[in-house]
């Protein structure tokens, strides 16, 4: 009977492994795919730039059914309770730096290994409207998603006020109802299952820092000083900052499509890490 046991769990061992196989290849190439469609795309990201990132599909798609690719980095171990960063990118498909730059930080976390902090990477929220044929800020369904989350009174306010504020723009068409879109919904998902201490947002191309939410506001990462946006109805920052009191601190790049030097990159990237070591504290689970 042992001896039949044994056996049997051999088979079955043995019979799994082919099956695990297929699925890393079929994951292999789902991002390869991903890469080369969304490559050509962006400034100074090359196809193995974005091989070499490790990306994973988060099982989450856009509209048309691009996959949301995520990575997350864990800490060093002797950090026992280490403050969580959502880092997003590209939530604004014609803001192509928005997403070249999570990029090259991802390289640049890659080179280093384990973290300080433990990071949930998304570089390209929204690969919908970055894939069109003309970029837009919009996804597939012409919806703003830095305007389609639940903030209070959303119902009340965020199509008043893309009537009247914006003259009825379609770049900031809110939506019918917030998380409407997969895109937001996504985030808004990994935002109660992954409970980040602090999120990272990357737009263009204001050339500005903003922070919505209970943090001390940072006075420069690199080139880039703090001047306050706003708050909007259905904004990324008014629903997680001001309302969910997770910090929300905006990255706006200078330019939608012309990428900062290397320099300016790293120490963006290095002043952020100081920025989030000394004013992100680990909230309560």
């Amino acid at each position: 009977m042992l001896l039949l046991s044994t056996s049997l769990f051999c088979v079955l061992y043995l019979g799994a492994t082919p099956v695990l196989a297929q699925t890393a290849s079929a994951q292999s190439k789902i991002v390869g795919d991903w890469c080369k469609q969304i490559t050509p795309r962006l400034p100074k990201i090359s196809l193995n730039d974005c091989r070499n990132s490790k990306l994973i599909p988060s099982g989450a798609k856009s509209y048309k059914g691009q996959p949301l690719m995520t990575r997350d980095f864990q800490v060093d171990p002797r950090q026992k309770k280490a403050i969580r960063v959502l880092l997003i990118g590209g939530i604004h498909g014609d803001e192509k730096t928005a997403t070249a730059v999570v990029f090259k930080w991802l390289a640049s976390m890659h080179k280093t290994g384990q973290q300080e902090f433990q990071w949930k990477v998304a570089p390209l929220i929204n690969p919908d409207g970055l894939l069109a044929s003309k970029a837009t800020r919009v996804n597939a369904r012409g919806v703003d998603l830095n305007r389609n989350f639940p903030t209070p009174d959303w119902d009340q306010e965020a199509l008043q006020y893309w009537e009247q504020k914006t003259k009825s723009d379609p770049r900031r068409y809110p939506g019918k109802k917030p998380i409407s879109e997969p895109e937001s919904l996504w985030v808004f998902n990994t935002i109660k299952s992954f409970k980040p201490d602090v999120i990272i947002s990357v737009h263009a191309p204001f050339g500005v820092l903003d922070l919505d939410g209970p943090a001390q506001p940072p006075t420069r990462f690199g080139r880039l000083h703090f001047n306050r946006v706003g708050v909007y109805p259905g904004s990324l920052g008014n629903y997680s900052g001001m309302h969910q009191e997770i910090p929300v601190l905006t990255i706006e790049l200078p330019h939608a499509l012309n990428m900062p030097n290397q320099n300016e990159i790293i120490r963006i990237w290095q002043d952020m890490q100081g920025w989030i070591r000394n004013n992100v504290a680990r909230r309560k689970s």
